[in-house]
C-alpha cells in the first residue's frame, strides 16, 4: 500500500485531513471518506473553503449548521471501500483513504494544476465535492452549492485565498480581512510608487536598497492603501507568490502568480533570484516568464533587489531595464524607525505577554543604529527589541536550568534593551553613567599598570580616546586613528591590547593584520573580499567582515609601510570617512573602531630612552618620505615610543612574573621569586635592543619549562609553596617543601 505525497497538500488542507482522521476514529470508520473530509472542512475555521462557505452563508442564506447535521447523518450511514492509499497523519500514523477520497484528491489536484497552483488547497477540495460524481454533491446541491456557484463566488471575492499555504496570497485581500498587521507608511516613497503605477505605460517598479530597510514592508503599505481605496486606480490586488511554492516548482508558481494577479500587481521579492550573472539563477525555469511579464502591462510587476544584485544580475536584462522604473529605498532615519517600532509595539506585547516602555523603543533605535550597523534600520532595531523581549520573557520561566540576567517582571524597559544590546555586540553599551566617567577619568593610570616606560604615548592615546568617549568627535570617523613609531619590543602592540581590554572588555576585541602579507595589489581582496562571482567571494574580507560582525574593535595594521599603495588608499578612506565598501557592495562602518598603525620607520632614531624635539623632527622627516601629507593629516596622533631603560625592563620582568604566579595559583601552587632570581634572569638578556620581547623568551626557557619538569617529577599537592632563587648566580633553583621534606630542582 502506498502513501499520499504530503507535498501535494497545503498546510491548511493537511490540518483539515488530520481533523478528518480524528473524526474517522470518532465515527469508527475504517477509511477517510469524502463526507468526513467535508465535515472537517465545515468545522475548521480560517481556510479558503471556510471563507467560501461564509460567503454562501451571508450572501446566499445557506444554513451551514443544517448542512453540518446532514453531513453527520451521512457519515453515520455510509461506508466506502479502501482505496489502497494512506494519508500520513501526525505522529507518522498511516491512515487509509477510501476510493472516493482518492478520486476527490486526484480531481482537486487536476483543478489546482489547471490554475497553475502547486498544491491542493481546501477550496479546490470543496469545489470538487460539489461535482456530480462525488458522494458529497447531493448534500451540497440541496443548499445551492454547485461548482458554478463556487466559481461565481471566487470570481467576485478575492478574499477567499488569504494565506500563502497554496501558491499565492493576495495581500490586499489580507488587509481587507484584517489579516495584515499594520505597517509603516513612508509617505514620500509611497507617493513615488503610486505616481508610477498611475502612468499608462512603463509602470513596473523595482525597489532597490539593502536588505532590512523595509522594501517588502513598503509593498505591504501599498497594499494597505489599496485595501482602503486610496491606492492607484485600476489595480485591484497585490499578489505575492508563496516561497515554498517557488522552491517546489518555480515555473508553475510564477504562472499561478501572474494568473491570480491579472488586473493588479504581482509582487516579486528578490527579483534577482530569477536571473544569472556572476551567480547562478535560483529559479531559472521561470526566467522567461518574468521577462515576458515586464514586456506586458498586466499584471504590473513590483520587484525588490539590492544595488549590487541589480547591477550584476538585472541591469543587463533589456526587457526589465527598459520597461521598469527604479525606486531607491534608503535606510529610514532614527525618527522614522521609532515610528515603525511604535507600530510593532502592540504585536510585540501580545507575542511576549509584556509591557514595552516608550523609552525602550527610542533606545533600541539609537543602539541599533550605533552598534548593530552590519544590519540597517529598521530590521536591526526590530531584532534588538525581539532579543530584549525574549530576555524579559525568559526571566519568567522558572524551569530553566540556569539563572537569567534579570529578575523577572513583565515590563520591557531601557535597561533590558541595554542588556540585550550588550549580549548581541559583546561590548559594554550602557549609558555614560557616573561609574563610566570615573573609569575613563582614570584611564591613564589603568593602562600604565600594564604598559611600562611609555608614559607620553599613554597620555597621547588617552587624551584622544577620552575626547571621543564623551562625544566630542566626528560621528562618522573612527574613535581614534594613530600611527605608532618606535623600535621593536617597546610596547606598541601591548598598548593596542591594553586599549582593547580597557574599552571593550577583552584583548580579543582586537584585529591584528600583518601588512607585510599585503604587499601585492591582489591582496586587497583578502582585506575587503572578492567581488560577487569570484572565488571565495562569499567568505568576505578579513577586515570588512570582522568589523561588520564586531563593530566595536581595535584594528591593528602592523608594519603598515610594507602594504601596497592601493591598500594605503583604502586606509585613508577608512580614517577619513569611517566606512568601506567591500567586494560585494556592502558598506562596513568603522565609526566605533580604533585604528592603530604601527611602523618601524625612524626606529633607529627613536632607540633612545628620551626622545628630544630634534630626534622627533628627524623621525618625522623619515615618516614623511613614506606617507602622503593627506594621510598623516587625517591621523589623530603620531605617537613615538622610546627605547626601554634598564629600570623599565626590570619593571616589565616583574610584571611578567606576576603573570607566572597567577598561572601557578590556578594550579594550586604559590610561586615566589627571590630578587637574585629576577636579577639573574635580567642578566640573561643579551639583546636589549629588542626591548621586552627577549624577556618573554627568558621566562619561557628558564622558568616555565623547568617548572613544568618540577611538577611532573614531584607532583606537589595543592597549597605547596615553590621558591625560585639563584643562590650562586649559575642558574635558577626551584625548591619546595613536600611531606616535610625539601625538594630542590636546578641550581
Amino acid at each position: 500500500m502506498g502513501t499520499l505525497n504530503p507535498d501535494l497538500l497545503s498546510k491548511d488542507l493537511d490540518a483539515v485531513m488530520n481533523d478528518a482522521v480524528a473524526l474517522k476514529d470518532q465515527y469508527r470508520k475504517p477509511t477517510i471518506q469524502p463526507e468526513l473530509v467535508l465535515l472537517a472542512l465545515l468545522r475548521h475555521p480560517d481556510t479558503a473553503a471556510a471563507r467560501l462557505m461564509d460567503v454562501f452563508k451571508t450572501g446566499r442564506a445557506v444554513d451551514l449548521e443544517k448542512l453540518d447535521r446532514q453531513v453527520h447523518l451521512a457519515v453515520e450511514g455510509r461506508g466506502d471501500p479502501n482505496g489502497n492509499l494512506d494519508f500520513v497523519a501526525k505522529g507518522n500514523r498511516q491512515v487509509p483513504l477510501s476510493k472516493q477520497t482518492i478520486i476527490l484528491i486526484d480531481d482537486a489536484l487536476s483543478l489546482a494544476n489547471s490554475q497553475d497552483e502547486v498544491r491542493v488547497d481546501t477550496d479546490h477540495m470543496f469545489t470538487i465535492m460539489a461535482e456530480p460524481s462525488m458522494s458529497t454533491s447531493g448534500l451540497l446541491r440541496q443548499h445551492g452549492i454547485t461548482p458554478k456557484a463556487i466559481a461565481d463566488i471566487r470570481m467576485d471575492n478575492s478574499q477567499v485565498r488569504l494565506k500563502p499555504d497554496g501558491t499565492t496570497q493576495d495581500v490586499v485581500a489580507q488587509s481587507k480581512a484584517g489579516k495584515l498587521r499594520a505597517v509603516y507608511f513612508r509617505e514620500g516613497l509611497l507617493r513615488d510608487m503610486v505616481n508610477i503605477l498611475s502612468q499608462s505605460v512603463n509602470r513596473h517598479i523595482i525597489l532597490i536598497g539593502p536588505d532590512g530597510v523595509g522594501k517588502r514592508t513598503l509593498a505591504y503599505s501599498l497594499a494597505l492603501l489599496m485595501a482602503e481605496g486610496k491606492g492607484p486606480t485600476g489595480l485591484k490586488n497585490l499578489v505575492q507568490i508563496d516561497e515554498t511554492a517557488l522552491l517546489d516548482n518555480d515555473q508553475k508558481a510564477v504562472r499561478a502568480g501572474m494568473s491570480q494577479a491579472a488586473g493588479g500587481i504581482l509582487f516579486v521579492p528578490h527579483l534577482h533570484r530569477f536571473f544569472g550573472g556572476p551567480i547562478k539563477a535560483e529559479f531559472s525555469k521561470a526566467t522567461p516568464l518574468i521577462q515576458k511579464a515586464f514586456l506586458a502591462d498586466d499584471p504590473v510587476i513590483i520587484g525588490t533587489s539590492t544595488e549590487v544584485d541589480y547591477k550584476e544580475r538585472i541591469a543587463a536584462v533589456s526587457a526589465i531595464a527598459e520597461n521598469s522604473q527604479i525606486v531607491r529605498v534608503s535606510e529610514p532615519t532614527l525618527d522614522e524607525t521609532i515610528e515603525i517600532l511604535k507600530i510593532i509595539k502592540p504585536h510585540l506585547e501580545a507575542d511576549y505577554k509584556l509591557q514595552v516602555a516608550d523609552d525602550a523603543l527610542s533606545l533600541a533605535a539609537r543602539l541599533a543604529k550605533r552598534y548593530l550597523s552590519a544590519t540597517p534600520l529598521p530590521r536591526s532595531a526590530e531584532q534588538l527589541l525581539h532579543r530584549s523581549a525574549a530576555l524579559v520573557s525568559m526571566s519568567q520561566q522558572s524551569q530553566l536550568p540556569f539563572k537569567t540576567e534579570r529578575a523577572g517582571d513583565t515590563n520591557l524597559d531601557s535597561e533590558d534593551v541595554t542588556l540585550a544590546a550588550s549580549q548581541m555586540t559583546g561590548v559594554p553599551v550602557n549609558k555614560l553613567g557616573e561609574d563610566e566617567r570615573m573609569r575613563y577619568a582614570s584611564m591613564v593610570e589603568h593602562i600604565k599598570e600594564r604598559l611600562i616606560g611609555q608614559d607620553e604615548a599613554v597620555l597621547s592615546v588617552s587624551r584622544a580616546i577620552k575626547t571621543a568617549r564623551v562625544g566630542l568627535k566626528d560621528a562618522k570617523r573612527p574613535i581614534g586613528a594613530f600611527l605608532f613609531l618606535g623600535p621593536t619590543g617597546v610596547g606598541k602592540t601591548e598598548l593596542a591590547k591594553a586599549l582593547a581590554e580597557f574599552m571593550f572588555g577583552s584583548e580579543d576585541a582586537m584585529l591584528p593584520l600583518d601588512m607585510s602579507e599585503f604587499k601585492d595589489e591582489s591582496s586587497l581582496n583578502r582585506l575587503i573580499g572578492s567581488p560577487s562571482g569570484y572565488v571565495d567571494s562569499e567568505a568576505g574580507g578579513q577586515l570588512t567582515e570582522r568589523v561588520r560582525q564586531q563593530p566595536y574593535i581595535i584594528v591593528l595594521f602592523d608594519e603598515v609601510e610594507k602594504a601596497h599603495p592601493r591598500i594605503m588608499d583604502i586606509l585613508l578612506q577608512v580614517i577619513e570617512e569611517g566606512r568601506l565598501t567591500d567586494g560585494r557592495g556592502n558598506v562596513t562602518q568603522f565609526s566605533e573602531t580604533v585604528i592603530i598603525l604601527t611602523s618601524n620607520l625612524g626606529a633607529e632614531l627613536l632607540a633612545v630612552p628620551v626622545i628630544t624635539d630634534e630626534i622627533r623632527d628627524e623621525a618625522m622627516e623619515e615618516v614623511r618620505t613614506w606617507f602622503r601629507p593627506e594621510f598623516l593629516n587625517r591621523l589623530d596622533e603620531v605617537i613615538m615610543f622610546n627605547a626601554l631603560s634598564a629600570e623599565d625592563l626590570r619593571s616589565i620582568m616583574l610584571l611578567l612574573l606576576k603573570g607566572e604566579r597567577k598561572m601557578a595559583a590556578d594550579r594550586g601552587l604559590t610561586l615566589e621569586f627571590a630578587d637574585t632570581a629576577v636579577e639573574w634572569m635580567l642578566a640573561q638578556n643579551d639583546e636589549p635592543e629588542y626591548g621586552a620581547r627577549p624577556l618573554k623568551r627568558i621566562i619561557r626557557r628558564y622558568v616555565r619549562e623547568p617548572l613544568a619538569d618540577f611538577l611532573l617529577k614531584v607532583n606537589p599537592p595543592a597549597g605547596t609553596q615553590v621558591r625560585v632563587d639563584a643562590p650562586d648566580g649559575s642558574g635558577l633553583k626551584f625548591a619546595a617543601l613536600v611531606d616535610g621534606k625539601e625538594i630542590t630542582v636546578g641550581g
